[in-house]
Order: structure tokens, then C-alpha cells, then sequence
């Protein structure tokens, strides 16, 4: 199931992409952040009530609550820095640059989370990279 989800995740951030690159015309990059993150939060929201999980929020360890804190700072950084980055050049161009976070996160679960790196992977993050490059240039 696991895969399912993920493709589903690859199909909506294309449509991200491509919508974004859109919108954004004639909008300043933060305001359009801004403007995604409400709906994001309202989207999300809406899921939580929905499977009737909200008393969850009480559960939660002050470890988690740092490191979910963490990971909406990265995101929103990522956010800003993609939105400005699609303004300003063709969405052909800054999506596969966008998408090296596959190589990254590689490399930092192997070094943070002591996942497995292995040949394979390595092969794919050459592959990831030299296929970036080649839509580029």
C-alpha cells in the first residue's frame, strides 16, 4: 500500500508543479508560499477530523513535537525557496534540481537514520544526478 500513496504523492506534486508554475504569475513567490500553506493546513485539518484523531495531538512526545517543529521549518524553507525558484526559471528546469532531495535524503538517512546505502542506491543517486544534469543543461 505503501507504494500506492507514494505514487499518488509523485502524481500531485507534478500537478504541484505545473499549477504553481501557473499561479504564480504576476504573484510575489512568499505571498503564493503563504497562500499554499493555508490551504495545506486546512487540507490536513480537515483529514484530522475526519478519522476523528485530533485527541492524538495530546499523546504526543516533546521529542516528536521538536522534530515535527523541525521538519515544517525545512518545509516551509523548501517552499520559499521553490516558489521563488519557479518564478524565476522554467518548471522543466527547477523541478528535477528540486527533485536531487531524493539523492540528499539518501545520504542523510544513511548517515543520520544508519539505513542501508547500498550499491544499488548508489547506483540510483548517479543515475538521479546524471539525469538532472542532463535535463539542465
Amino acid at each position: 500500500m505503501w507504494f500506492v500513496f507514494a505514487l499518488l504523492s509523485a502524481i500531485f506534486a507534478a500537478l504541484t508543479s505545473i499549477l504553481a508554475k501557473i499561479g504564480i504569475e504576476g504573484v510575489n513567490s512568499n505571498l503564493a508560499t503563504a497562500i499554499r500553506t493555508v490551504v495545506v493546513v486546512g487540507m490536513a485539518w480537515i483529514m484530522v477530523f475526519i478519522t476523528n484523531t485530533q485527541s492524538g495531538v495530546f499523546a504526543i512526545s516533546k521529542k516528536s513535537w521538536i522534530f515535527l517543529i523541525l521538519s515544517g521549518l525545512a518545509t516551509g524553507a523548501s517552499w520559499l525557496c521553490y516558489y521563488k525558484a519557479l518564478q524565476l526559471g522554467d518548471a522543466s528546469k527547477v523541478v528535477p534540481i528540486d527533485k536531487l532531495s531524493v539523492v540528499i535524503t539518501l545520504v542523510l538517512a544513511f548517515v543520520f537514520l544508519h539505513e542501508d546505502f547500498t550499491i544499488k542506491s548508489l547506483a540510483g543517486c548517479a543515475l538521479i544526478g546524471a539525469g538532472t544534469l542532463l535535463l539542465v543543461l
